[in-house]
């Protein structure tokens, strides 16, 4: 049976005639595109230069090394704090996965996406965390976008730490609440914006949300000031432990757990995509409020569930960090040895307390050949420039495993040093970030 024209015909002549011998006008809201890509702009000319840091491919990625432009490099800017990436058990973990349940769900974990592996994940998680309840997103940021649209509602306050992740500042704009931001890491001005929210708005529910690392500074959030202040206004509090869960804390439980206070903690979100080696994200707290997390969180419900091989992956990573505590042990004697190592050799730090190492560069300009200069020693970080950080502080941050061995480790600082020496950044890095402080 022939199909019918997509117009009638005297229909299909008027549209082409309509359009005969004309071009059509491109839409304004494209021009913001046109003027990101123009020739005199900055991504134009760090492109030429090739000192453009950013996706960068990476052909072959085995742990504390990686192969990039066909050689070999030391990786000093992954989130893969546990090194098991690359492990064989995780490797085989996932494989047996795929064999059994196939590559995906092909739906949300509401419908048809909800696998046994899905139900063991959520109870290994509540247990490692020792909360009553745990729930399982497709990725970390769809995590804490959806626990803050979810909790937070009309009439509700989120007050939110200005440092914190992409994620939360997404979860915010989504939630129908209102959202204040306080000075990072400031106790009395938060105390402040609760006391004034108490006088202004005594009925609405608060929630204070901040990370438990902060990403950028590898600085542990203040979890004892932050209980004490939500308990004097009655505010929930939510840590997101993106890089603190298998990090730090006993056992590699986060961010509260470092100071014995896991249990007051009312929300506890991490993700899977650096310690766990895979993709998604969960959210810990009592048992009700999992739940109603659970059916309202509309990046929970409208999203594809965790592919089984990401969630046998995580299944198997929490395995090895229970049985081998070495790792643990390893990551925080190799943060330690990094940070004096960068500071002996000039450098500024900030206040890292993780991981999580930031070497301060200064302008633009001078971060992406600092780190240009590092790909040719051999070394790969990660170039991270204002808004990310304040004006003047560009930097590289760097990042460590616990299966970096001590010549990688030599190796990268040698090069710094080298790198450091060359642009003239050793000694003249941190001032600014002093005085903006």
């Amino acid at each position: 049976m022939p199909m019918p024209d997509r117009y009638p015909t005297d229909e299909a002549a008027r549209h082409d005639d309509a359009l005969e011998g004309t071009a059509r006008d491109e839409p304004s809201i494209f021009e913001k595109c046109h003027r990101f890509f123009d020739a005199s702009g900055d991504y134009a000319k760090v492109k030429k230069a090739d000192l453009y840091p950013y996706f960068r491919p990476i052909e072959k990625n085995e742990g504390s090394t990686a192969i990039m432009n066909g050689n070999e490099i030391v990786m000093a800017g992954s989130n893969n704090y546990l090194g098991l990436t690359a492990d064989p058990r995780v490797k085989e973990a996932a494989q047996h996965a795929v064999e059994k349940y196939g590559t995906g769900c092909t739906g949300s974990r509401f419908l048809n996406g909800t696998l046994d592996l899905h139900l063991q994940l959520e109870e290994r998680l509540a247990e490692f965390m020792g909360k009553e309840k745990a729930v399982v997103f497709s990725t970390g940021y769809m995590t804490n976008e959806g626990v803050l649209e979810a909790v937070a509602g009309r009439n509700d306050i989120i007050f939110s730490d200005k440092d914190n992740h992409a994620c939360i500042n997404s979860g915010t704009r989504v939630s129908l609440a209102e959202t204040r931001r306080y000075r990072h890491n400031d106790m009395e001005h938060l105390d402040e914006m609760l006391a004034r929210a108490d006088d202004d708005q005594p009925n609405a529910g608060k929630i204070i949300a901040t990370d438990g690392v902060f990403s950028m500074s590898g600085k542990i959030a203040q979890v004892p000031d932050l209980l004490e202040v939500a308990d004097r206004h009655n505010a929930a509090l939510m840590l997101d432990d993106a890089h603190a869960i298998g990090v730090i804390g006993p056992g590699g439980t986060g961010s509260a757990a470092t100071y014995g206070l896991k249990d007051q903690v009312d929300i506890i979100t991490g993700t899977f995509s650096k310690s766990f080696s895979s993709l998604g994200g969960f959210a810990v707290g009592d048992r009700d409020v999992i739940e109603y997390i659970r059916h309202e969180a509309s990046t929970h419900v409208f999203s594809a569930s965790m592919p089984p091989a990401n969630v046998a992956t995580v299944l198997k990573c929490l395995d090895i960090l229970e049985q081998e505590p070495e790792r643990l042990e390893r990551l925080w004697e190799i943060s330690s040895y990094m940070r004096d190592g960068f500071r002996d050799l000039g450098f500024d730090v900030w206040d890292s307390e993780t991981p999580i190492i930031p070497v301060v560069v200064g302008d633009m300009e001078t971060c992406f050949r600092f780190w240009r200069s590092l790909i040719e020693e051999g070394v790969f970080v990660n170039a991270v420039v204002p808004p990310a950080v304040p004006q003047g502080q560009a930097l590289m941050r760097t990042s460590y495993m616990a299966t970096h061995t001590d010549e990688e480790l030599d190796h990268i600082l040698e090069a710094f040093h080298k790198v450091g020496t060359k642009l003239g950044v050793i000694g003249q890095n941190g001032h600014t970030h002093q005085a903006a402080a």
